[in-house]
């Protein structure tokens, strides 16, 4: 145990709280004074002017994983006569135990608050001695901050919301409290600026831990682009009905993809997650062997399902104390003959503690043989917060155990026992050990350990054996009762899963666990030992950090940028090779060629995808207007769209080139017939297609059916976004099987399913055009294609493959754009429409500014590159 005298240094690491405060959260100066001998950038080493020290450049070579979460594994305690601060390892903390799950070369550094207040005068030397001693970074917040920070938005906003209690209290009104949440950003900026002092941002690994630091990754992200950053959370995570709620539930949400890894105990809660991810910010995810990864900014966010386990050389090493034993033997001597029940809980309003108590009293009820047989002990950890409703939680439960009491006690005999104190490890161990039956009642948990460390319990050692007196080999039993509505649940698929709000099945689950035959308890008790003891602490840890450095392993092969302000940062993350089209570089090229191919998507690229009115506006008309009339030009609109539309919108553009429904349908200028594709002439499938569609419509609010010439669109864009994908998926397996003699294709776009003729689509488009220029004695030397969706991605394809093939004479100038940053087969990109036209604008303004030439002299008056 380290001991630290107080000292007179007056702290600098608050100083600019009022900074903080201000309502400019994201430009807030770091922390003044760095710590010592620590690695801040890659290779440089800051240790307060000792740079040469030797012992300092050998730690570059340490594999580090910084941790972080609210509260350091510290016990602190500060002697009230001498003033001198103690410190001591907490060894019951999941953050110190799960470095058994790191490699022995590892270094741990840990980021968190201490659980006591430190005057500010003793803080920067209490700093550096836990920096020192620990390798322990405190980060010491304001009093008046950490009271709204913690027990205001933690515990008043996030965790009952977490629980599925929605904000709603006739005493404090249904307002959302905004300096709560500035409270909130501010606490995870002054743990940022903590973790940036010690960081390696190139080499060090951050694992951030749970609902308290939510927007940490944002800070920190923002700081380094390619951090390598986990975020693991340990409560529940809401349905999107209840988590919409949330007035800042953007920004959490983006907070948490700033992470490379995003880690839930159950899939549930992954499920809700990626729910709320698709509904309110319009992400997708896809499941690529075995892994779940979320596509944001051109970055893969990954998901990890693990419930976390219990230290099992934490748990033997107390079971084998010879307190355990004595206090075994007494518990034993206390309760000979009698049934016992076990319950082990926090005191707080989602436990579940007053329903447990009124499924004992309705079991005493209904089976009188358990009067003065059956005890239920229930342990009452202390609240981790206070506030009326843990008041009212534990005045009910108090009430509800006397009134069992009165009504079934005898002289001798409580059926139920309350122990509402700080009970030592050695003493619930002792009670795990002895009890025929463990209830976990929550009506809402994240995860909940008490069962598994029942399960370890009752298994024991050959030494707690020894001492007991029990023979080696002896069969071990053990029953659980849980709540499906905590975390461990799935996981214990022997243990009986009750409905916690539902007092008679519970009391039934109680009188099925005692009255189960021995070989039953035994078989459930082995299949859970197994999973238990294989998957601890140390496996839960160690195969987070496994997929947290896959996640990471290509953050150095991508180039890597921020954009956004405030809680809206995030990183886009693109190949080295894509980058914006700028103007200058294409009109270069534009003007120094002489026979250019221009090829248009229409929505989403000329105009808005958003847009209700989907008419071209009269400045497109008149930036296409004017490259079509640049004869050196052979310009496209190429889109899904019916050539009706299409044809009545550009109207005013003569010489310009429409390929209608993906190129089935093909129209050179104004003037030519419309050429239809060769490949499907019979549209016999439509009287198949039509009536299925037809079905999911009528079944899918929201959705409608869009009938083109040569194909059959279903869209759902305006449904549920989950109940419309599911649909989706299930409609696009019902017509590929119902087609699958027939010569057509089933697609699935953005939300739409598409049926349309096998062999056409834009990459065609691309490749018929091009080959048809050639033929014409006119092979372009300059090719730009603008296009936003998958079935633009075909089309930049098609035109790679077609210049680099033996078709083409020459190389010409590849201009393959999509709109918007995100990962695609093109080159450039431009930011959206807006960007697009003043593309083409710029195009056109070059065309405009040279005399007009004849074809015939145009090859003579330029020459081809």
């Amino acid at each position: 145990m380290t001991k630290l005298s107080v000292t007179t240094t007056v702290s600098r690491s608050c100083s600019n709280f009022s900074d903080l405060a201000s309502g400019a959260l994201l430009d807030l100066p770091c922390t003044p004074r760095a710590l010592p001998r620590v690695m801040t950038v890659a290779g440089i080493i800051s240790d307060g002017g000792n740079e040469g020290d030797s012992d300092v450049l050998s730690s570059v070579c340490h594999e580090r994983k910084i941790i972080v979460a609210n509260h350091l594994p510290l016990h602190a305690q500060k002697d009230t006569e001498t003033g001198r601060w103690c410190f001591s390892l907490d060894e019951d903390s999941l953050l110190l135990q799960m470095k058994d799950g790191f490699s022995s070369e590892s270094e741990v550094i840990y980021v968190g608050s201490l659980k006591v207040d430190v005057d500010v005068s003793e803080q920067e030397e209490i700093a550096q001695k836990l920096l020192e001693d620990f390798n322990c970074v405190p980060t010491f917040l304001p009093p008046d901050l950490e009271k709204n920070f913690y027990h205001g938005f933690c515990k008043q906003q996030l965790w009952p919301l977490f629980h599925y209690m929605l904000p709603i209290r006739l005493d404090q009104g249904d307002r959302f409290n905004r300096s709560l949440w500035q409270a909130y950003v501010s606490a995870n900026k002054i743990f940022a600026d903590k973790v940036m002092e010690v960081i390696n941002p190139e080499e060090d690994y951050v694992w951030i831990h749970d609902y308290h630091l939510m927007v940490l990754p944002t800070f920190l992200r923002r700081r380094f682009n390619r951090v390598k950053l986990g975020f693991f959370l340990h409560s529940p995570f809401p349905s999107s009905e209840i988590y919409r709620t949330l007035p800042v539930r953007d920004e959490i949400l983006r907070a948490l993809l700033n992470s490379d890894l995003i880690g839930f105990h159950t899939f549930d809660y992954a499920r809700h997650f990626l729910s709320c991810c698709g509904r309110m910010l319009g992400l997708d995810y896809e499941s690529k062997r075995g892994h779940i990864g979320l596509e944001y900014m051109g970055r893969i966010v990954y998901i990890k399902i693990l419930p976390v386990g219990v230290h099992m050389r934490r748990l033997e090493s107390v079971m084998n104390l010879h307190s355990t034993s004595v206090k075994i033997k007494e518990i034993q001597e206390q309760f000979r003959g009698k049934k016992l029940v076990l319950g082990v809980d926090d005191m707080d309003i989602f436990k579940g503690i007053s329903l447990k108590l009124l499924a004992v009293e309705q079991l005493l009820q209904q089976h009188q043989d358990l009067q003065g047989q059956l005890i239920l002990v229930q342990i009452v950890n202390p609240a981790r917060s206070t506030g009326k409703d843990v008041q009212e939680a534990k005045r009910k439960a108090y009430s509800t155990a006397k009134r069992i009491n009165d009504t079934y006690g005898l002289p001798g005999y409580n059926p139920v026992i309350l122990i509402d104190r700080p009970v030592p490890l050695y003493e619930k161990i002792a009670f795990y050990a002895v009890a025929e039956c463990c209830i976990v009642n929550a009506i809402r948990d994240g995860m909940n350990l008490v069962p598994y460390k029942y399960v370890v319990c009752r298994q024991g050692t050959p030494q707690m054996d020894e001492d007991m007196g029990i023979p080696v080999g002896s069969p071990r039993t053990s029953m659980l009762v849980v709540s499906e509505f905590i975390g461990c649940s799935p996981s214990l698929s022997g243990a009986i899963r009750v409905n916690p709000w539902d007092i008679y099945a519970v009391a039934d689950a109680l009188n099925l666990a005692i009255t189960m035959p021995d070989a039953e308890k035994q078989l459930r008790h082995e299949k859970h030992y197994r999973y238990v003891s294989s998957h601890d602490v140390a496996y839960w840890a160690r195969s987070f950090m496994q997929d947290l450095e896959r996640a990471c392993k290509d953050h150095y092969n991508k180039r890597c940028w921020g954009i956004g302000f405030g809680m809206s940062f995030r990183v886009v993350s693109l190949s080295p090779s894509f980058r914006k089209l700028s103007i200058d570089h294409i009109v270069s090229s534009y003007e120094r060629t002489n026979r250019r191919a221009i090829f248009l998507d229409y929505d989403g690229t000329v105009v808005p995808q958003t847009s209700i009115n989907k008419i071209p506006s009269p400045e497109v008309i008149s930036v296409i207007n004017n490259l079509c009339g640049d004869p050196k030009n052979t310009v496209f609109i190429v889109s899904g769209r019916g050539r009706n539309s299409l044809s009545e919108w550009f109207a005013p553009c003569d010489m310009l080139g429409i390929a209608a429904e993906h190129g089935y349908f093909i129209r050179w200028s104004k003037s030519c017939d419309w050429e239809s594709s060769p490949l499907a002439a019979d549209f016999d499938w439509k009287r198949i297609t039509e009536p299925v569609m037809r079905l999911y419509t009528e079944t899918t609010d929201g959705s409608y059916i869009e009938a083109k010439e040569s194909a059959l669109v279903w869209h759902y864009q305006d449904a549920d976004a989950d109940f419309g994908s599911c649909q989706a998926m299930e409609l696009l397996d019902h017509l590929e099987n119902v087609l699958a003699n027939e010569p057509v294709a089933v697609k699935r776009g953005q939300h739409i399913v598409e049926v349309k003729p096998q062999g056409v689509g834009k990459g065609l488009v691309a490749e018929k055009l091009l080959s048809t220029m050639v033929c014409n004695g006119k092979p372009p030397n300059f090719v730009m294609c603008i296009g936003d969706d998958r079935s633009d991605e075909d089309m930049f394809e098609s035109i790679l493959s077609t210049v680099s093939g033996p078709l083409l004479p020459a190389v010409p100038e590849i201009f393959a754009c999509t709109v918007g940053q995100k990962p695609s087969k093109a080159k450039y990109y431009l930011d959206d429409t807006v960007d697009v036209v003043k593309l083409l604008q710029g195009l056109a303004n070059s065309s405009s500014q040279k005399p007009r030439y004849s074809g015939q002299h145009q090859v003579s008056f330029e020459s081809t590159p």
